[in-house]
């Protein structure tokens, strides 16, 4: 299955089924069963449109351009959740942080393709405003089963929670060093200006206790010691102002009914107080990243190649839920830079022996990418352990550096200061030197009197291999991450967490166990021309073994381009022949012969070999569009993947799918199956749809023309300060299936949540106040393909948790 990176402050839920016992086999040809053993329902359809079971032309009507293709498409396997049926309510519904919105839409309220009429769009200032619908009930269906949930349930204190402001003079950035400075402050002023409390700091501008502090404003004087300065020589010192004054007192009794069900809005201040404070211990002990805490001790780290490790962690939140406060706890993983000396690492680097050979120029571009910004720490001075942050490689090797060493400008080698000043000679003179702190101010250090320092989290993004090595440290069994999850809250030891006790929080050992269902499996309809023309799902589980597309598209006009070395021509040649005849047992019409011959290229040069696949073959066709592009990829492709998506969605619009060597060379039945269906999908078409689709049986779907919205923002990784985030929009294409969906991209502000071109109004100098966005274009296309106006929204959105 595809997956998803997890945004860094959402809510992480773990399932563990302790009744179930889920194959992962793949599932063998069984018999059609209903659940009641008789075969699928046979309803008789309620009002609905003639469907057709025939092949449409080969036009490809409503095929949309521009759509984004997934990494996953190289090598998923053919294995589907099972999908959820609804449950009839009296009132729409919006279910609590991640679900549908479903909105009922008064006829003739969408005139002239999308425009609204005879509605305000109002939109709430702030989520604070927002208020949820009350759950109308409990699921009535399946079959009901105990699982366990990694929540650890949380009794509320009964202490007040007060707020205090928190000023550092001069100001600091580095939360770090604003710990170290209110750590100090704790230390010496507890038992007497501190009254005794122990406060929890979120490293800015908060302070927070268990009662009040004896005094509503005070003024401090911190001096702190820098540490790295070891034990010979005196040590520099620094003084800091802190200012700390009383802002407000949180509402426990308003958090108290919330989670008893008699208010309806979370008082978000009295449980980022309570997260924080049980986050002030695990700061302490672990590598803080985002809103998880990672470390070497939890379990042994992994090395992944080039001088990277996974360091395993473990996400933590505290929860209002049904059944009252919980601790949300999950395992993560993360790559950091494995502390090495540092000519070890640029070994791994590199892949080769730095001790011997001069560096290239490739190499050391590769080098500084690296390091820039990475810190070090000096190992020639004995107990002195000065850190400092990478800028920059020297051009030259070491030997032929000079630096000046006073005002007069004399100048001096760096193998000559090393030697007289610390009695240290440079070996690898023949290696460039580090370049560190201010860049106006050259400040050399030689590669071998450097160590990375421990903790730092790699932020770049990971190679093909770096990656397939994380996914294996971790991929886990259910039972194994229940372990892990269970040794990680007895390593913590909340009942003995000095906040905790501090603020009266007490946190339980055991995983919740919640109630559940086992949800009926569906009845998905195929051809009427396949051996098997309905299936019900085993396990969450199927095949395409005797059934045919539902509405298999046309694919007359294709090429190929091979990447690959190791491909030969006739290799080539074969696979694409084998996927060609598996297109069309599947349901496909599939030329079986490409445009042009298929074309070899080399990886490096992606941009000039497709548009000279594309252009050959517009030649050749003389007008008419290419439909499909093939492309065969290495395994390990690193950009080509990404530049390949780019150009053919962006410059070309071109749909194209991606095989990786190891699949053409093995070709499986099953992968040539899985990649059929993707073709298909991409062309237009539809592989199966619901039998209570087109029997008009779906809840709140099947009534009236209904269209189902789906919405996410992805965000930067940590670090990555520029990059924007990126908006996604789907929407349903088809009625009563909905089972075709067109999709609409946007770039925005950093780190934005709320969608900015969901909704839109502009004014034009001709037509006046114009409306727009996303949305409308999506209504706009519901309305092209179906014919129809939508009279009812369900909208899904995929909200932050706060």
């Amino acid at each position: 299955m595809p997956m998803r990176q997890m945004k860094e402050s959402s809510e992480q839920h773990l399932v563990i089924k302790t009744h179930l016992q889920n194959s992962m086999n793949p599932v063998q040809k069984t018999p059609k069963t209903a659940q009641n053993g008789k075969g699928p329902p046979s309803h008789e359809p309620q009002n609905a449109k003639p469907h057709s079971q025939t092949s449409p032309s080969s036009k490809n009507r409503g095929r949309r351009r521009g759509r984004g293709g997934r990494k996953s498409d190289q090598s998923d396997v053919f294995m589907r959740p099972s999908s959820r049926p609804c449950t009839v309510a009296d009132k729409p519904v919006l279910a609590h942080q991640a679900g549908p919105l479903v909105t009922d839409i008064p006829h003739g309220c969408v005139e002239n393709g999308g425009n609204m009429c005879e509605m305000e769009m109002g939109f709430p200032s702030s989520s604070k405003s927002l208020t949820f619908a009350p759950r109308p009930g409990y699921g009535q269906l399946g079959t009901k089963c105990i699982v366990k949930a990694n929540h650890f349930f949380t009794e509320l204190p009964e202490k007040d929670l007060n707020q205090y402001d928190v000023t550092i003079t001069p100001e600091v950035s580095s939360r770090t060093v604003n710990r170290a400075i209110m750590n100090e402050l704790v230390k010496l002023y507890k038992e007497s200006d501190l009254g005794m409390r122990l406060p929890a700091y979120d490293g800015r501008k908060s302070l927070y206790t268990a009662g009040e502090l004896p005094f509503a404003w005070k003024e401090f004087k911190i001096k702190l010691v820098d540490e790295e300065d070891g034990i010979n020589g005196p040590k520099r010192e620094r003084e800091y102002k802190v200012v700390i004054k009383f802002v407000a007192r949180a509402n426990l009794h308003h958090l108290g009914q919330f989670l008893a069900g008699k208010r309806a809005d979370a008082p978000q201040e009295a449980l980022q107080i309570l997260d924080i404070v049980l986050r002030e211990l695990s700061t302490r002990r672990y590598c803080p990243v985002g809103r998880s805490f990672f470390s070497p001790d939890i379990r042994a780290p992994q090395r992944l190649g080039e001088g990277l490790e996974s360091w395993c962690g473990f996400y933590q939140s505290i929860r209002p839920t049904q059944m009252g406060l919980s601790l949300n706890i999950d395992m993560s993983s993360a790559a950091f830079i494995e502390a090495l000396p540092v000519i070890e690492f640029v070994g791994q680097l590199l892949g080769k022996d730095v001790l011997s050979r001069p560096l290239s120029d490739s190499d050391r571009v590769k080098i500084k990418k690296a390091l820039r910004g990475v810190k070090v720490e000096v190992t020639h001075r004995g107990n002195v352990r000065r850190k400092y942050r990478v800028s920059g490689l020297t051009s030259q090797p070491t030997r032929e550096l000079v630096f000046p060493v006073d005002d007069n400008s004399t100048m001096k080698s760096v193998v000559e200061y090393f030697q007289e000043m610390y009695g240290f000679t440079i070996q690898h003179a023949h290696l460039p030197c580090l370049q560190v702190g201010n860049q106006k101010k050259a400040n050399y250090l030689p590669m071998e009197a450097c160590k990375i320092v421990e903790g730092q989290r790699y932020t770049k993004r990971l190679n093909e291999r770096q990656i397939t090595a994380l996914l294996k440290v971790t991929c886990q069994r259910p039972r194994d991450q229940e372990n892990d999850i269970l040794q990680t809250v007895q390593h913590n030891a909340y009942d003995q967490d000095p906040y905790a006790k501090e603020f009266g929080i007490k946190i339980s050992e055991k995983l919740a166990s919640v109630e559940a269902r086992i949800l009926p499996a569906p009845w998905l309809k195929y051809h009427e021309t396949g051996k098997e023309k309905d299936c019900l799902p085993q396990v969450g589980q199927w095949n395409m073994m005797n059934k045919k597309m539902i509405n298999g598209m046309t694919v007359s006009r294709w090429a190929c381009i091979n990447f690959s070395r190791s491909v030969q021509e006739n290799v080539a040649r074969g696979f694409c022949n084998e996927l060609a005849q598996m297109c069309q047992v599947s349901g496909m019409e599939f030329n079986p012969e490409p445009v042009i011959p298929i074309y070899m290229a080399r990886p490096d040069q992606v941009e000039k070999a497709l548009k000279h696949v594309y252009h050959a073959s517009m030649n050749k066709l003389k007008g008419k569009e290419l439909e499909l592009l093939l492309a065969i990829l290495p395994d390990n492709n690193g950009s080509l993947y990404g530049d390949l998506k780019r150009i053919c969605e962006t410059d070309l619009g071109l749909i194209s799918q991606c095989c990786l060597t190891k699949h053409v060379f093995k070709i499986s039945k099953q992968y040539l199956a899985n990649v059929s269906l993707k073709i298909n999908v991409k062309m237009g078409g539809r592989n199966t749809v619901l039998l209570d689709a087109i029997s008009c049986r779906i809840p709140l779907v099947s009534d009236i023309p209904t269209i189902i919205f789906g919405a996410d923002v992805t965000h930067p990784e940590n670090g990555e300060d520029s990059s924007p985030s990126i908006a996604a929009v789907v929407a349903s294409q088809d009625w009563p299936e909905v089972t075709k969906y067109a999709g609409l991209v946007c770039a925005q502000a950093h780190r934005q949540e709320l969608i900015q071109d969901l909704y839109k109004t502009w004014h034009d100098p001709v037509r006046g106040t114009v409306s727009g966005g996303m949305i409308r274009d999506l209504l706009v296309s519901f309305r092209k393909a179906t014919g129809q106006k939508p009279l009812r929204i369900i909208f899904y959105r995929s909200l932050l948790c706060p």
